[in-house]
């Protein structure tokens, strides 16, 4: 029988986590509100700079609140943003994540599946477009 494993790589245990990744660690549990840290973000704390990179980044987007930072869009919308990019590229682990945050939000399932139907005919039109080559006809106004 295979190895369960949880990774390629032994995720970073938050008990032992010191220094930067503990800071960062302590951070992602206060900004996003739960009392773990998820897999993915101990697992690319096996590469510190990598982790406070990507948490860096993902904080200013997901959570400018965090930051004293403003956004046009509604958590619920860059919430429902990540779950289609997600399907699309095939991450199961962030369409959970996502997911999970969009019902945290209060987003229900008919919504989440309208969500994912637009995601699903834009990758067969963008595919259409692409493989035909078709040069754009209608341009957005550059005001």
């Amino acid at each position: 029988m295979p190895d369960i494993r949880e990774a390629t790589v032994k995720p970073v245990d938050e008990a032992s986590a010191t220094g930067l990744v503990a800071e960062i660690f302590a951070d992602i549990r206060k900004t996003k509100g739960l009392d773990f840290v998820p897999r993915f973000w101990r697992v690319i704390a096996t590469n510190p700079t990598q982790l406070d990179v990507v948490w860096s980044s993902l904080k200013k987007l997901m959570h400018p609140d965090a930051v004293s930072g403003e956004s046009r869009l509604s958590p619920a919308m860059r919430e429902m943003i990540a779950v289609a990019v997600s399907a699309t590229n095939g991450c199961s682990y962030c369409v959970n994540s996502h997911t999970t945050a969009l019902k945290k939000h209060g987003v229900d399932d008919e919504t989440i599946g309208e969500v994912l139907a637009i995601a699903g005919l834009f990758n067969m039109t963008n595919a259409l477009a692409d493989g035909y080559q078709i040069e754009p006809d209608v341009l957005p106004p550059l005001d």
